[in-house]
């Protein structure tokens, strides 16, 4: 979960101007981050085998 320290912090390294897109992109970043850490953490990852498996379905 995001919490206002992590949101600060990345507020803080952006430059002194940018646009809302630019901060909104990095909050989803933040935040898709934090979802694959806590996915990892609690062992709901997949095999790269079961990567390299969809990945040819998709390619095909």
């Amino acid at each position: 979960m995001l919490t206002k320290n992590k949101v600060l912090a990345t507020v803080k390294k952006l430059p002194s101007r940018f646009s809302v897109d630019d901060l909104v992109d990095r909050v989803v970043l933040l935040q898709k981050i934090e979802i694959g850490l806590e996915q990892s953490k609690s062992g709901k990852t997949k095999s790269t085998k079961d990567a390299k498996k969809k990945l040819r379905k998709w390619l095909k």
